[in-house]
């Protein structure tokens, strides 16, 4: 058997097993260096410290510790408040509500389970006791949160980039029309099934409100512009936006919020610095492996076999789409992302596609299957705040899913969806 081999069927059969994805991956590139007489443990070591030695990576911790920060200091509620006032008046408003507040609160966190557990912990109880049945409140706010992903700043667009090295900048600014665009057919959805099912709607559009609203979210909403803005303009990096968010959500959320402290930092700090490390090990993991299916040529290969028998990129893009819906059903996102990316960017680069548009579609595929039945993490987040079963709460996930299909099939079909904002810049 050889060792590339040797190293895919090992990774299959942790995975199989249970066994946690770091080490599925670890094990597997050991296999590989046991028995490929070519490889050296020194050589590894030298090709993760050159993977990870990348400036773009600073932005994981940064994009996380900027999220930790707005997420406890009072800007979920602010956003919810907001968003209750720009669409809490039409028919089936509340749950409009919730979709809406995830897009908000995704363009702080960068994390699709934060955005379901801060704004599902404040908007379940709320749909909830306005009358909406308690499984498809909770499926509102499964689906809302998966697109904590793909609207910026997004820390799974950044890990995309760096393991398959497009350009992280673009990537980021890629998400920004997609990811309103299926906030709009998500809330488009909701509002017929609310008028279908004559859901409860909140009082009539108060100006009044709208603005007392906006005035006290203006500081969370106007983050994302000065992060996009900046990145725009040229006056700082992606990674570097990533720093200048970390110390706006200190000053917003320490001297004109005020719902955190000086001793409250610390553990802020002490979470991001844990759930960073965890991360961390995860993608220098899966660098290596990367590196590794590069030097046994598996891209190359799989790219002449998808040649052969694919004729076009439309037709690569439906098994594209087919694949990773079926993925996301058992497969967590970083898996997913880790290992396949590597492997379908160079196909989807034989086919003409650009990269940072395979990029995009790609990491929406990936947020999609963190709502998609059984094992969706944002399903399961929102199950927990609910304490509904994943049965009940399918039921009514299972349309929003279809929803999010149809949209990834757009952003595929026309290109221009996610590359028109990253070519302004060029």
């Amino acid at each position: 058997m050889s060792p590339s081999s040797a190293m895919m069927i090992v990774l299959l059969v942790c995975m199989v097993l249970g066994l946690e994805i770091t080490w599925a991956l670890g094990l597997a590139c050991v296999t590989a260096v046991l028995l490929d007489p070519k490889l050296t443990f020194v050589l590894i070591a030298q090709r993760i410290f050159a993977n990870s030695n990348s400036f773009s990576m600073l932005a994981i911790p940064a994009f996380m510790l900027a999220g930790d920060i707005m997420s406890k200091g009072g800007l979920s509620k602010r956003l919810v408040a907001f968003a209750d006032a720009l669409v809490g008046w039409i028919s089936g408003g509340i749950s409009l509500v919730s979709i809406v507040a995830c897009t908000f609160f995704a363009a702080i966190s960068g994390s699709s389970v934060a955005t379901t557990a801060a704004i599902g912990g404040l908007m379940y109880p709320e749909m909830t006791k306005r009358g909406y049945p308690e499984s498809y409140a909770a499926a509102v706010q499964a689906i809302g949160g998966t697109l904590g992903i793909v609207i910026p700043p997004s820390i799974v667009l950044v890990i995309y980039g760096n393991i398959t090295e497009t350009d992280v900048g673009a990537l980021l600014m890629a998400g920004i029309i997609p990811g309103i665009l299926c906030c709009v057919f998500l809330c488009v959805y909701a509002y017929f099934k609310a008028k279908k099912q004559n859901f409860p709607k909140a009082d009539n559009f108060s100006f009044v409100r709208f603005l007392v609203s906006f005035k006290d979210a203006v500081w969370a909403l106007i983050m994302p512009i000065i992060i996009l803005g900046g990145i725009y303009a040229g006056i700082f990096t992606p990674t570097e936006s990533a720093v200048v968010a970390v110390v706006y959500g200190f000053i917003v959320c320490l001297a004109i919020y005020r719902e955190i402290s000086l001793k409250s930092i610390w553990k802020i700090i002490e979470s991001t610095a844990v759930g960073t490390a965890n991360l961390m090990i995860l993608v220098v993991t899966a660098q290596m492996f990367g590196w590794l299916i590069s030097y046994y040529q598996i891209p190359q290969a799989v790219t002449e076999y998808m040649l052969a028998f694919v004729s076009n990129k439309y037709i690569f893009w439906v098994i594209v789409i087919i694949l990773l819906t079926i993925c996301g059903m058992f497969l967590e996102v970083g898996a997913t992302n880790l290992i396949l990316g590597p492997i379908l960017a160079p196909i989807a680069a034989a086919f003409g596609i650009h990269p940072v548009h395979f990029g995009l579609v790609f990491v929406f595929l990936l947020a999609m299957g963190q709502a998609t039945p059984p094992f969706g993490t944002c399903m399961f987040v929102a199950c927990g705040i609910s304490h509904q079963s994943v049965g009940s709460v399918s039921k009514y996930l299972v349309p929003f899913v279809l929803v999010e299909i149809a949209c990834a099939a757009l952003f595929a079909f026309v290109p221009a969806l996610s590359t028109f904002l990253p070519s302004i810049v060029g």
